[in-house]
């Protein structure tokens, strides 16, 4: 009787392959869900900086701030809640939030308007 010899891996091989792979991802997936909430984070960041240019153009042709971000033409990141605290012929305010950020909350304030907490310093965003 003529014997063949088969190629292929065998089970325990494989077995060790699917562990390797499982390790390696248990290893990956904790770390991409940090990179995720530092984007969400830069997105509030930005879309606080993109609410200064959209207000500092409104104030350009109606001489006063607005609170309504339609009037703005401005669209925030997805899963980001901007709001206009205040705004007045001197200053406006606004907070941006989104759960899926750590920092979860972030707040400007222009000119006169008042502080909105963490911020400290006019025209700077600050978190917490």
């Amino acid at each position: 009787m003529h014997m063949r010899h088969r190629r292929g891996f065998t089970l325990i091989e494989l077995l060790i392959v699917v562990v390797i792979i499982g390790i390696l991802a248990a290893i990956a997936i904790p770390k991409f869900a940090a990179t995720k909430g530092k984007a969400h984070f830069a997105a509030m960041k930005s879309d606080l900086h993109n609410l200064t240019t959209a207000e500092e153009a409104y104030f350009y042709d109606h001489a006063k701030y607005s609170a309504v971000l339609d009037s703005l033409a401005f669209q925030s990141s997805h899963g980001d809640v901007v709001t206009v605290t205040q705004a007045d012929a001197t200053g406006w305010s606004a907070t941006s939030q989104n759960p899926q950020s750590y920092p979860h909350f972030c707040a400007l304030f222009v000119g006169d308007a008042a502080a909105v907490v963490p911020a400290t310093q006019a025209g700077v965003v600050a978190c917490q």
